[in-house]
């Protein structure tokens, strides 16, 4: 989808995201002090307000307008910059503290190229998380989107990254509790990679 066809849908709703962040960014987050924080492919900006909230200096970066001016409302007085970019070209060297990047779903090469970017953004020192839905889950899992060419592993984000300087710290296919249309619970399979910059 382009930024055009994503701003029809998050105009189509109230929120198509949660309010709270995602439960990785929360959890994988909640140890790190606060900083400068980059939101990359923020959408309505969950994870950015919540992180706002925590301390950080947020910047959110998302290709949709509409996304954008829907999470400035829902921030309030939060303290985000918000910055209307695409995450496959966007980039500013060498800044953040720590860097997210939430379950944007691209090809290869664009994936690539986004998480990239999220990671030259990052200070020396500065933490990286992916996440995302993972491969198996097309197949194993529940929901999610049902394109092959935009799921990935642990292993595909740590290979686009190649020849950084970096330290693994957690890099697994990861389980999340969902409801499904009759409210029972399933579970979809998400890869999930956090490392540091070094060098």
């Amino acid at each position: 989808m382009d930024a055009k066809a994503w701003d029809e849908r998050y105009a189509a709703t109230e929120l198509v995201w949660s309010a709270g962040p995602n439960q990785f960014v929360e959890a994988e987050c909640a140890d790190l002090p606060p900083g400068r924080a980059l939101d990359l492919a923020a959408g309505e900006g969950r994870n950015a307000i919540w992180l706002a909230r925590q301390g950080w200096r947020v910047t959110a970066v998302d290709f949709s307008r509409v996304a954008l001016e829907k999470g400035r409302e829902v921030a309030g007085d939060a303290g985000v910059e918000w910055v209307v970019a695409d995450a496959t070209a966007w980039v500013r060297e060498k800044e953040y503290d720590l860097a997210v990047v939430a379950y944007l779903q691209l090809t290869e090469d664009a994936r690539r190229a986004a998480n990239r970017n999220a990671f030259a953004s990052l200070a020396v020192g500065g933490t990286l998380l992916v996440v995302g839905h993972d491969s198996r889950n097309l197949t194993e899992g529940y929901g999610g989107p049902q394109d092959a060419s935009v799921l990935f592993t642990a292993d595909d984000v740590l290979g686009d990254l190649a020849g950084e300087p970096f330290e693994v710290v957690r890099a697994d296919r990861v389980e999340r509790r969902v409801s499904g249309p009759d409210g029972a619970v399933e579970i979809a399979l998400d890869s999930l990679v956090r490392l540091v910059r070094r060098g």
